[in-house]
């Protein structure tokens, strides 16, 4: 029998992955993280909640390793972020030292409440942005 986590995983990912991720794409403003498909070497886009400290953007990943983000993230660092329409490169840093829990509570109130109500292995990922030219 599968355990509730995984039954969560699951059920989470499917709907994030043909629901709401591909709605969320298409709004203008709303927040995307892009990778390098880490087997196919294909732009990935995934809408996510976060916050732009400065140089930096912050987000908490709500499935930590298993988030195919984070996985393309562990293969190649390097990443883009869409921010209130612009986008910004950067490289990607996992942070499992730190507390994710209390990252969430700096971020933005709707995301982090799903994150925490919905997360299995909450993870830490900082981006520190290239400067602008």
């Amino acid at each position: 029998m599968a355990r509730p986590s995984d039954l969560r995983f699951r059920a989470t990912t499917a709907v994030q992955r043909y629901l709401a991720n591909p709605l969320m794409r298409r709004l203008p403003f709303h927040t995307l993280l892009e990778t390098t498909g880490r087997v196919s070497g294909l732009p990935r886009r995934t809408p996510l909640g976060g916050r732009r400290i400065g140089d930096t953007f912050w987000l908490v990943s709500e499935f930590g390793e298993r988030s195919q983000y984070v996985r393309n993230i562990q293969a190649d660092p390097r990443v883009r972020v869409r921010v209130g329409g612009r986008w910004h490169a950067g490289t990607a840093h996992l942070m499992p030292q730190d507390d994710p829990v209390a990252r969430l509570r700096t971020l933005p109130r709707g995301n982090s409440a799903a994150v925490r109500a919905l997360g299995t292995g909450l993870l830490t990922v900082r981006v520190d942005l290239d400067a602008e030219r």
